[in-house]
């Protein structure tokens, strides 16, 4: 990012609150500890230290966060609409970091139109870096960026396409995806009117263990009501659904506005019960 000149957070050579601590490796999702106290750097180190795995420190950044995907091919790319997510597991951004507990699109702050001028100041300048090195990408590139008070900033960059964010997105597109998935990037993704929320549902004492075993009822009731059910840490036991993982099933709801999809995947999560389920109750709550 340094070399493509796009703007970031900058790594910090002292551990120093206020901070970001970050595993230098896979984590699940669960490897960035925000650090505003001593107390909270103290844990923090003492947590990553247990993974045996590289970390670094950098400066924290404040305010809202967004995704946006955009598939490469060498150094052209298309973008998809913004996404938010949401890291922490209770209401209000609370407790530790998950891999998301929900996601909604479009965004009340950033426009879908606005993807593609992000595309062309983050993307498309690491994406022409990494050609200039003999290394081109193709492939799914997903910026994870905050909105901060200098403009834009990069937080990480992935090679995939994001959970839960989406399930938040793909429901908005019309058309055919497989043309830009195979690399054909000569059209736009054609994406409708429509507004999409996902809630995730999770095992009770996620995100510090999982859960395994636990029937599951309900969700063909969710999806009679409308909604869009993903099995994300599931299992069948003997004919039986249960819980197999941390974040168990993601309800999607759709509808004309982010209130309106919101209220319809709400409505169909409440049809869904298992000993010990928790989901939050705030997703897109200010869309």
């Amino acid at each position: 990012m340094d070399a493509a000149r796009v703007p970031s957070a900058r790594t910090l050579s002292v551990a120093r609150p206020p901070c970001v601590l970050k595993l230098d490796g896979l984590a699940a999702g669960k490897g960035v500890w925000v650090c505003r106290t001593q107390d909270e750097l103290d844990s923090a180190l003492e947590v990553a230290q247990a993974f045996d795995q590289p970390f670094h420190v950098e400066e924290l950044l404040e305010g809202p966060e967004l995704s946006v995907f955009a598939l490469a091919a060498s150094e052209a790319a298309v973008a998809f609409p913004p996404a938010r997510d949401y890291k922490r597991i209770g209401d209000g951004d609370t407790g530790p970091n998950t891999g998301g507990m929900g996601s909604f699109s479009p965004l009340p702050d950033v426009a879908d139109e606005d993807s593609q001028e992000i595309l062309e100041t983050v993307h498309l300048p690491v994406l022409r870096e990494l050609a200039r090195r003999g290394t081109p990408f193709h492939g799914l590139l997903y910026a994870g960026l905050m909105r901060t008070e200098d403009g834009l900033r990069v937080i990480e960059f992935n090679c995939r396409f994001g959970d839960p964010e989406t399930q938040s997105l793909l429901p908005r597109l019309e058309g055919d995806l497989l043309p830009l998935l195979a690399g054909d990037l000569s059209q736009q993704p054609e994406v409708g009117d429509r507004a999409a929320v996902t809630v995730v549902v999770s095992g009770g004492e996620y995100p510090e263990r999982s859960d395994q075993g636990t029937p599951i009822a309900g969700v063909e009731a969710a999806e009679a009501a409308g909604a869009l059910v993903f099995h994300a840490g599931t299992a069948l036991h003997d004919g039986q659904l249960v819980t197999n993982g941390g974040r168990i099933l993601n309800v999607v709801g759709t509808g004309a506005t982010v209130a309106e999809a919101r209220s319809a995947a709400y409505e169909a999560a409440a049809h869904i019960d298992f000993a010990g389920m928790h989901f939050r109750t705030d997703i897109a709550a200010g869309g």
